[in-house]
């Protein structure tokens, strides 16, 4: 053959290899994306573009459509439309097609679909919201009659006493929401007070293809609260009155929410205690915003790590939509305490509560054979009392003598360690004892305890005087009481040991919790006293406004392992102050522009920020500081040179008012306020001013607080919390 003929017949072969090679990988390719599992996600939007909600999804359409194939196609994976408070649809896609579709132009950002946890009567009496009083913002407002509070959790019990409708007026003509029947939920159950029950499971439904058994999950396919939580977080806010009220059935008295006139919007979105998915919260958001709502209330979190609120989180993004439009969105700061760094919802535009304790404890009695009554205090035991009977100190015990059945109707006394890992209570019941006194480390818990036996936790110092009573008595008796509650002083509030703890992981300059509170129907009484202030304002007079004591006068503790006094990471300004809130005199206000402040310092791009905004937005040069966003108080997490910070407040209290600045700098912190003194004319409602802070600290510390309050001396003393740490050396890999 020649060499011509050769080189022919070689190229020949090498184009047959190559041809049959790009066939195989194309095919593989097709199989690939044939077998690649569709899943479940968020596409945001950012503003609506057209009013008409109908257009809205059409344009949903006209996005997803191409990128599938047709509009068919597009109908057959879109789940929810978001067309009311904002645009943005969720679909069914492949994770190729979510990338190809985030760099669609009019795309801010795609998100898998992610599972959101719950976090979570005394609270009037306790905050000082007595309805019998002649003023305040209780009888002011009514007790909350015109507002209408939207509860996104885990349903609603209509048939509960506390959503009875009596003595309550029409429900506000605004109201665009409705009641849905479904598995035994009629819609018939709502009334003047529960005005609206929807239910979201698309999402779920996903998850379970279609396939979950809601009842071998415990649950029904309708708005009805299977687990209790929604059902107290409602209840807690805008509860009505309910006479003879319990708790882990310990008579309370007469309970209702803060706002009890206050009507209740039940979003249901959380399933079986543990399963909240984005699409269904989005979808609830954007429902509420259209429905009419006040107030939004989520007790919904992560977990550590924290969302990032534009490129991660569908809901910070739903909610930012929310408040832009005035709605204030109240969240749980979370149930990850007492950890430090375990806050989540930390989005400046969210009002994040942590949680207290009232003046109210459960005390189980102890009463020992010489007549000393001791109180356990970290359980509630809700059986029959346990009469006198012989105490035995378990570590006297051999394996044998219980075997023997020795504890055979005896109460045991247990020093709980490290070496008995084992539930003792379902122990000592498995050998005939009565009751368990069991000495541990403080934990605050008030869980009820397992097994069927009378049970009371100690603390070890109380353990002690067991102990020695024990060893010093030739025939030791004791006997366990029921629990029962103690209500008033010398009850002090307490953070509780649950409540997640700031400071903030996501931003740190950014302070949160904003606020202490057992509920938060209060926003709910704000919205209707104040309905021309912003969400930012409302936050404001929250903040500072709030108590560093409870209402008794004592200070306010953190629970934990050791119990400490709280500081602004675990309640943020304090405790919510009923009693001044609606007149705070000055406030800390925020809107559009100062959110986008935020945004472009916490580094989002100009081109995200644009899509959320609905509108084309360019960073300033240089970038702001997020130590100037306008907030009810000034976190500083890395000083080591002298800097200055601005705010900007807003006179809402008397024309002509004159404010000074009265400062408690934190430890070894130096702080000038200029000007110190702020004059409000006829023509003068915003002033802004600065504060120069340095520090005479020459090695790293920890963080250190103190406060800065403008004070008219005619009852306004406008308080932020200082939290400053000093970063001499300050590494960075």
């Amino acid at each position: 053959m020649e060499l011509s003929s050769l080189i022919a017949s070689n190229n020949k072969k090498h184009f047959v290899v190559v041809f049959i090679g790009l066939v195989l990988i194309f095919n593989i390719a097709l199989i690939t994306a044939a077998n690649e599992e569709s899943q479940i996600y968020t596409v945001h939007l950012g503003e609506r573009q057209h009013d008409d909600p109908n257009l809205v999804t059409e344009s949903h359409h006209d996005i997803l459509g191409p990128l599938l194939g047709s509009k068919e196609a597009s109908r057959e994976s879109m789940i929810y439309s978001y067309r009311h408070g904002f645009s943005g649809f969720a679909a069914k896609l492949t994770s190729s097609q979510a990338r190809e579709l985030s760099e669609h132009p009019d795309v801010v950002h795609v998100t898998r679909s992610k599972n959101m946890k719950l976090k979570t009567t005394r609270v009037n009496d306790y905050l000082g919201l007595t309805p019998t009083a002649p003023t305040g913002l209780l009888h002011e407002t009514d007790m909350g009659s015109e507002a209408i509070v939207g509860v996104l959790d885990s349903g609603i019990w209509p048939d509960s006493k506390s959503f009875n409708d009596n003595g309550i007026g029409p429900i506000p003509a605004r109201w665009k929401g409705q009641c849905v029947s479904g598995e035994a939920f009629n819609a018939s159950s709502c009334n003047r007070k529960l005005i609206g029950a929807t239910y979201y499971s698309k999402g779920l439904m996903n998850k379970y293809n279609g396939a979950f058994n809601a009842v071998e999950k415990g649950e029904v396919m309708s708005p009805l609260d299977k687990i209790g939580h929604g059902t107290h977080c409602a209840s807690t806010a805008v509860g009505s009155f309910v006479p003879d009220a319990n708790v882990h059935g310990l008579a309370q008295g007469t309970a209702r929410g803060s706002a009890p006139r206050g009507r209740i919007a039940s979003y249901k979105v959380c399933w079986n205690n543990e399963e909240c998915f984005t699409p269904d919260i989005v979808k609830a958001i954007d429902h509420a915003i259209r429905d009419g709502v006040d107030v939004l209330s989520l007790s919904l979190g992560s977990e550590v790590p924290v969302e990032f609120e534009v490129d991660r989180s569908d809901f910070a993004i739903a909610a930012f939509h929310a408040v832009i439009k005035g709605i204030p969105v109240v969240c749980a700061g979370g149930n990850d305490g007492p950890e430090k760094q375990t806050i989540s919802n930390v989005a400046p535009w969210l009002i994040t509560v942590a949680a207290t304790t009232m003046d109210r404890e459960f005390f189980t009695p102890i009463t020992l054979g010489n007549n000393i009554t001791l109180l356990g205090q970290e359980g509630v035991y809700t059986g029959k009392e346990v009469g006198f009977t012989d105490l035995l100190y378990f570590e006297d015990l051999t394996k044998e003598d219980m075997q023997a059945g020795k504890a055979n109707g005896k109460i045991l006394f247990f020093f709980q360690t490290a070496k008995f890992q084992d539930d003792f209570i379902e122990y000592a019941q498995s050998n005939g004892a009565a009751g368990v006194i069991l000495a541990m480390q403080p934990s605050d818990s008030i869980d009820p305890g397992s097994g069927d036996i009378a049970y009371a936790y100690v603390d070890y110092e109380i353990g002690m005087d067991v102990i020695l009573y024990i060893q010093t008595t030739k025939s030791p008796v004791a006997k366990i009481s029921p629990t029962k509650t103690f209500v008033g002083r010398p009850l002090a509030t307490k953070v509780a040991r649950f409540s997640s703890r700031g400071p903030n992981s996501l931003s740190p300059a950014i302070l949160k919790p904003d606020i202490a509170a057992p509920g938060a129907g209060i926003v709910a009484l704000i919205r209707q006293k104040r309905p021309d202030w912003s969400p930012a304002a409302i936050r404001s007079a929250l903040v500072t406004t709030a108590l560093q004591t409870d209402p008794s006068g004592e200070p306010i503790a953190a629970e934990g392992s050791p119990r400490k006094l709280a500081d602004p990471f675990d309640y943020g300004g304090g405790l919510v102050n009923p009693a001044k809130v609606a007149d705070p005199g000055l406030v800390y206000d925020m809107g559009h522009d100062d959110y986008v402040h935020y945004l472009c310092s916490a580094g989002y791009d100009n081109t995200s920020i644009s899509k959320l905004l609905g509108k084309i937005y360019t960073c300033p040069s240089p970038i702001p500081s997020m130590l100037d966003v306008n907030l009810p108080s000034i976190t500083i997490p890395y000083l080591s040179e002298e800097i200055t910070i601005t705010r900007t407040v807003t006179n809402v209290g008397p024309v002509g008012s004159v404010y000074k600045a009265v400062i408690q700098p934190p430890q070894g912190i130096n702080l000038q306020v200029s000007p110190e003194t702020l004059e409000f004319g006829s023509n003068t409602n915003k002033i802004t001013f600065t504060v120069k802070v340095s520090t005479t600290h020459r090695a790293n510390t920890d963080y250190l607080f103190g406060s800065l309050t403008w004070t008219d001396n005619k009852g306004h003393n406008v308080r932020i919390p200082l939290s400053v740490r000093t970063r001499v050396l300050n590494f960075k890999i």
